[in-house]
Order: C-alpha cells, then structure tokens, then sequence
C-alpha cells in the first residue's frame, strides 16, 4: 500500500474519530438544545412544519434528528447520534472539495484534522447554523466533481444532486443556502465560459428551482409565507450591511488575512491574463477559497449564534495557502514527513480546542476566581482573582458544569444537569396533576421540551402555533396575544416558563406578565444553563 493510499485513509479516520468521539462521555445539558428536540420529536411523531407548527426556517434542520429519534428512541443522545452522521458527512465533502481542486495530499490531510478539529469536534449538537454548512458544503462538493472531471457531460449528472443539496440547506436556513446557491452559480458561469456550454448551469439552476418550488408551493396551503422568514413583516431581515462593514473592518482580522493571502497569490500568479484565467486548477480553488471567505464575511452577521459558526473558513484559508506555498517548498520530499509537520502544526495552532480536556486528565490547576490568602496570610492577587466573576442571582445557576449530575430520565441518557434543576424536574414530574390528570393541559415554554415525551403531553398543534418562543424570531405579537387569551381564560392547567432577564425576550415577557396575574407560581428552580442564566417557573390555576 503508497503513503497516499495510507494518508487517504487516515483522512477518512480522522474525521470518523473526530466525530464519534462524543458519543463515548456523558455530555451537559446544551444551552438552545430544546429546539433540536422539539422539531425532531414533532416530525418523529408524523408531524409536519407548517401544518402543524409556524417556524422561521425551512424544515431540513430536523430531518435526520427526527430519523435518528425514529432507529435509536427520543433521547437526547439520539441528537448526538444524528450529530455524529453530520460530522462524518461534514467531513467527508470538505475532504472531497479538497481533491476536487487537486490540494496536494500532505495539505489535504492537516487541512482535513483542521476542519475536523476546528469546526466539526465543537459542535456535538444539531443546530441550524451548522447544519446548513453541511448541506451546503455537500452542495458545493458535487458541483465541483462535476466542473473538475475530465468528461464534460458529467457536470449535469453532478448539477442535479448538486441542486437538491442547496435546497436542502436553503430549507434548513436561508441565509447559508441563499449564499452557497450564488457560489455554485459563480463557480458553474466560469466553467460555462470556460468550457463554452452553458447547459451545466442551465441544469444546475432549473434542479434548484424545480426542487425549492415543489416545498414551496405544498406547503403555501399551511400559512408558509407568514412563517418563513425571506425578511417580510413581521420578521426583520437579519442582513445589515452596516454591521457587516462594521465587524469586517472593525475585527474579522483572520479572514482579511486570507483575503490578503488569496489576493497576493492569485497577483503573483499572473503573467498573461488569457493564460491565467485559463488555468482551471487556480481559478477554481481562488474561486472556492475567496467565495468561501465571501460566505464567513456574511455568515457572522446572520448567523451570530452561537459566535463561532463561520470558523469553517479557516481550514479552506489553510489549505489554499499551504498548498501553493507547498508547492514551492516542499520540492518533492517524504510525503510522511510533510503530512506530520503540517498535522503537528495544526494541533499547535489550535490547542485551545483540546486542552480544557486535557486539563482535567493531567489535573492541572487552573485557578479559580475567588479571594486567596497566602501561607503567609496575605491577600493573593493574580490573574486568575484579580476580577471576580459576576455573580448570579441564584447561587445554584453557577454551577460548574463538571458537577452536574445524571438523571434517572429515559429521555436524558448520557446527559447532566445542575442538581437544582435535576430535583426541581422531579417535584414537577410528582405533582399529582402532572400524574394523574388525562389530556393534561401544558404550556411548556421553557427548554424541558423533552417533558413532553416523559410526562407524557401532547404539544398544541396547528400552523398559529410556534414550535418555540423567541418573540420577534420564533413567534410573534400575533401569538404572544394568543398565548395571553389562553392564559386570561384559563384554558392550562400546568404553564412552565423560563424567565431569562438578560435575553431579549427569549421568552415573552409579556406572556410571564399574564401569568403572574391570572396564575398563581407554585415553583421555581434553576434553568440548565451554564451562561444567561434563569430560573423555571412553575404555574397551576388560581
């Protein structure tokens, strides 16, 4: 067997590794996870986005969750799993945009433990702003097997699938999918010129369209206009090319590096400009490379959350450069020895990524943020103790996240909690109405969505209802309103609410308003959050 053969696969190891890693500890409860849970235990249980639940976004982020809570059960582990698949497909299309642009193999290798390392090992959960990266990037991989491969009419086999992935990530997110769609067309119009066909394109955009439109006009008979946002009252467009003028010349200092780095490469590379745009190797790659950079600038803005979604652009930034500087420098020494400088370089590099677990097994002593006193008995003031932490209003909420604890819940395998919130969900689970009353009445606007297949409950359904509670980004006044009459009329028996007062009313305040006037709070216990912290509320009729 070559050392490429053995490289190749070790790139196809690395990413399996990287992405099942999580699988083998117990995990903390995920701040936001409630979403992931909520739209897949829904679409696991038939249910369909639009008909029976109003969401911003398109229903793609669900779909292999909710497959997953099908084969394994409604677990949160379930959603770790469903993880695990995305990161291995995650992985495998950025390795394949890599040989699509012929990256040489010692760069494809480190560029592949980057992406890995960097963008796939830190997102354990499914979230939208990954999710449509995935499908994106699945999108653009076979666009380029296409546009690269020797034979010309391939490119129409690979524009197909090509399309449907980019309606995929356009009904998981429209942002990352409206701008992977420009890209493929950006790439698709050079190779058309390049090429002199035209028909790669043509097949490419009629994919997309005819599959875009098949969603849209089925689910134009549930309210989809109203729900999905394309930035039309009463959503609000999240592109503002203010902020992004303002965090791309203000910060962003890595990617106008790359910038600089692509620009200056593709200077040096020009001798004669009809020679140069016939390079179809450089012209591809820059293209990708500056496209993608392009895609992070914007990313950043309408993606804020969580405030590392666009770091994928780091790897495609690494391998464009290491790549032609490889070319020049390497001058055909041992293929081992420059996958290992690379790779070590790599896990240098990006350390911080690594060593929080590294701490805890070497047992290393990182301080902590709280008054010393010397053997001496003098006041000890460094780094770690200079400014204490801020402290939070229920002691309980600061709980490191290494001294949570397991629970006995079917749905929270492998998952820890603060032990408030452990005891504060079993109170509520042994109330006599949550276990004895049929077709009990449950307003759940916390992030225990998992209740409802504990208790169990059926969530309300019906394309007014919202799948979550975020007002001016899940729901609206509109519902607030709905909610309040509810409330006013008495129509729950059993509300819990999260109250987060340092979230712009990531639950309503105003529907927390209504319920301190026409029910009466019973209890109250930390939320399962490691930052913003809030407390559960539990209310029951007057």
């Amino acid at each position: 067997m070559t050392f490429k053969k053995i490289l190749s696969l070790s790139e196809i190891a690395i990413i399996v590794v990287f992405a099942i890693v999580p699988l083998l500890i117990s995990l903390p409860f995920r701040v936001n996870i409630f979403l992931s849970w909520e739209g897949a235990y829904r679409m696991s249980e038939g249910q369909i986005p639009f008909r029976d639940f109003g969401v911003p976004l398109g229903g793609m982020y669900w779909v292999v969750p909710a497959i997953f809570f099908k084969i394994f059960g409604a677990q949160m582990i379930s959603l770790v799993k469903a993880q695990t698949f995305l990161n291995i497909i995650s992985g495998l299309a950025f390795r394949s945009i890599c040989k699509s642009v012929q990256v040489l193999p010692s760069v494809r290798c480190a560029g592949v433990l980057l992406y890995c390392l960097s963008f796939s090992f830190i997102n354990f959960w499914p979230w939208y702003n990954h999710s449509v990266i995935v499908y994106a990037f699945v999108a653009l991989a076979l666009v380029l097997k296409g546009i690269m491969n020797e034979k010309s009419k391939s490119v129409y086999w690979w524009a197909i699938p090509g399309g449907l992935f980019t309606f995929f990530s356009f009904f998981t997110k429209q942002d990352g999918g409206g701008m992977i769609f420009a890209i493929c067309c950006a790439l698709l119009l050079y190779y058309s010129w390049y090429e002199k066909k035209w028909s790669g394109l043509v097949v490419y955009l009629t994919s997309t369209i005819f599959f875009s439109l098949l969603a849209i006009l089925y689910f134009s008979q549930y309210n989809f206009s109203y729900w999905f946002n394309h930035g039309q009252p009463p959503h609000n467009a999240r592109l503002s090319v203010n902020d992004i003028a303002n965090i791309f010349w203000g910060d962003s200092m890595w990617l106008k590096f790359y910038f600089f780095v692509v620009i200056f490469f593709s200077i040096l590379q020009i001798n004669n400009w009809k020679t140069f745009l016939k390079d179809k190797q450089f012209i591809v790659f820059a293209l990708v490379t500056i496209s993608i950079l392009c895609f992070a600038t914007v990313f950043q803005v309408t993606s804020y959350t969580p405030d590392n979604s666009n770091i994928f652009f780091h790897s495609f930034g690494f391998v464009f450069i290491f790549h032609y500087l490889g070319k020049y420098m390497f001058n055909n020494q041992s293929l081992f020895k420059e996958a290992l400088i690379l790779s070590l370089g790599v896990l240098f590099w990006w350390s911080s990524l690594y060593w929080n677990y590294m701490q805890r097994i070497l047992k290393l002593d990182v301080g902590k943020s709280e008054m010393q006193i010397s053997a001496s008995g003098e006041n000890v003031v460094n780094m770690h103790n200079a400014i204490f932490e801020e402290n939070v209003s229920d002691s309980s909420s600061g709980i490191s996240q290494s001294n949570w604890v397991s629970t006995n819940l079917y749905t929270l395998r492998k998952i820890t909690m603060p032990e408030p919130t452990v005891k504060g969900i079993d109170r509520f689970l042994k109330m006599d109405i949550v276990k004895n009353k049929k077709d009990i009445r449950i307003l759940n606007m916390s992030e225990l969505t998992f209740l409802a297949a504990e208790i169990p409950y059926t969530p309300e359904t019906g394309p007014q209802f919202p799948l979550w509670y975020h007002l001016g980004v899940g729901m609206f006044n509109k519902q607030a309103e709905m909610f309040e009459k509810r409330i006013d009329e008495n129509y729950y028996d059993l509300v819990l609410f999260e109250y987060i007062p340092t979230l712009n009313n990531f639950y309503p305040f105003r529907v927390r308003d209504s319920l301190l006037i026409h029910y009466q709070k019973i209890d109250s216990f930390p939320a399962p959050r490691n930052t913003n912290y809030g407390t559960i509320e539990v209310f029951v009729k007057k």
